[in-house]
């Protein structure tokens, strides 16, 4: 195990270069090479992935459709398919989880690999270089990797080798490999924190790494300290080993067995829109529904539905809902009820960018807001207005 008393880590981290994009292109070959947008096919839309081809116009993900279009009027547009992105995502997964000793799923795209103490046995470069081939080979997509001793360095190491490439940056050198670059580049540093750092005259990393720590603490506070270590190459963050068992569930025993469907009903609708804001303020997403119903003779059933990664309420509701109605079977009185999220997986993919549009976006990031200032029952559907959260018993947990 490794200790900061005895000797430094081999932390990888690994990024599936335009995921959705190379996912399009292995069913369609005529997307090699022309510039691809990926997400809802209407203006009101937004960008959820784009080609590199297309990047090169100054188009990104997250922009909205109508712009991406006009800065780059030859692109192909593209609805995309979460469900067959989940697949593949789980086919890396797989390789993964079989060929390194530790690992950290961080988004449907993205791992990080523990490589600790590997190197005596087996090359940490070798390996994760033969890791990135069997990944092209068995899935035909290509990834990226960073090789360095934390988090953070191999994180930027990859995004400086992309695309489908690979950089090592050795202990001791984090410091110097980070300085010339741009401060946007650290992970966490956003556009408002860029913007800020800019204001006050720092451009590049290495001017960052000469600001007093205490000036950026007073600026940014608790994350100025953060931001200051990340930029001098340190980052004590551990690998959390992944799990596909990780799950968020709420559960509602009723003082009095009911029949009352439509109380049912909005009783599932509050508690799914609990859930689905605490997968979203952790930046999670669910690909496994389930919905449990206890009968007033104790009998439980239970019925469980796989879906593509989202954490989006209307998405998941019509799930919920449509899931109790066909568990719904014996027509008696209901003792309790549950919804639980599994197969848990880190992600900024808040909502389904393919069918929303930018409106639709902005509506859950506003609501969002006043939720995490004013908690979480300050904005609810009308179905659930009525419905007591106290009664819920939401916890977090591994799935029996």
């Amino acid at each position: 195990m490794w200790s900061p008393a005895t000797d430094h880590r081999s932390i990888i981290h690994m990024d599936l270069d335009s995921f959705f994009v190379s996912v399009e292109r292995l069913q369609n070959d005529y997307f090699i090479g022309k510039p691809l947008l990926i997400g809802g096919g209407s203006d009101r839309g937004v960008v959820a992935s784009c080609s590199y081809e297309a990047r090169a116009f100054g188009v990104h993900s997250a922009m909205p459709m109508r712009l991406a279009k006009q800065l780059c009027p030859e692109a192909i547009v593209v609805r995309g398919d979460m469900e067959r992105y989940s697949q593949y995502s789980q086919m890396v997964t797989e390789i993964v989880h079989e060929s390194v000793p530790s690992y950290e799923k961080s988004s449907i795209d993205e791992f990080y690999v523990d490589l600790t103490g590997m190197e005596k046995f087996f090359g940490c470069m070798k390996l994760a270089t033969e890791l990135k081939a069997r990944i092209r080979k068995e899935t035909g997509l290509p990834i990226s990797f960073g090789l360095s001793e934390n988090k953070t360095v191999s994180k930027v190491a990859t995004n400086e080798s992309k695309p489908d490439g690979q950089r090592q940056v050795a202990y001791g050198t984090e410091k110097g490999f980070l300085s010339p670059l741009t401060v946007d580049k650290i992970p966490m540093v956003g556009e408002k924190t860029a913007y800020t750092l800019r204001k006050m005259g720092v451009q590049k990393i290495h001017t960052l790494q000469q600001v007093p720590v205490e000036m950026l603490a007073a600026v940014f506070g608790k994350m100025g300290i953060v931001i200051s270590e990340k930029a001098n190459g340190i980052d004590r963050t551990p690998i959390v080993p992944y799990s596909e068992r990780k799950s968020i569930s709420t559960e509602n025993t009723f003082e009095h067995d009911t029949i009352d469907v439509k109380k049912l009903e909005s009783i599932l609708v509050a508690m799914t829109e609990q859930l689905a804001f605490k997968l979203r303020k952790e930046q999670q997403l669910t690909s496994c529904v389930t919905v449990k119903i206890r009968y007033s003779d104790f009998d439980t059933h239970t019925l469980q539905r796989k879906m593509p990664y989202t954490s989006a309420d209307h998405v998941l509701i019509p799930m919920v809902k449509e899931l109790f109605k066909k568990a719904y079977s014996r027509r008696m009185l209901i003792r309790l009820i549950g919804v639980r999220f599994s197969s848990l997986v880190h992600g900024n993919y808040q909502i389904n960018l393919f069918e929303d549009t930018e409106e639709g976006i902005k509506l859950y990031q506003a609501m969002d807001k006043l939720r995490q200032k004013h908690g979480d029952k300050a904005v609810v559907r009308a179905v659930g207005m009525g419905v007591s959260r106290r009664s819920f018993n939401p916890f977090n947990g591994v799935a029996a």
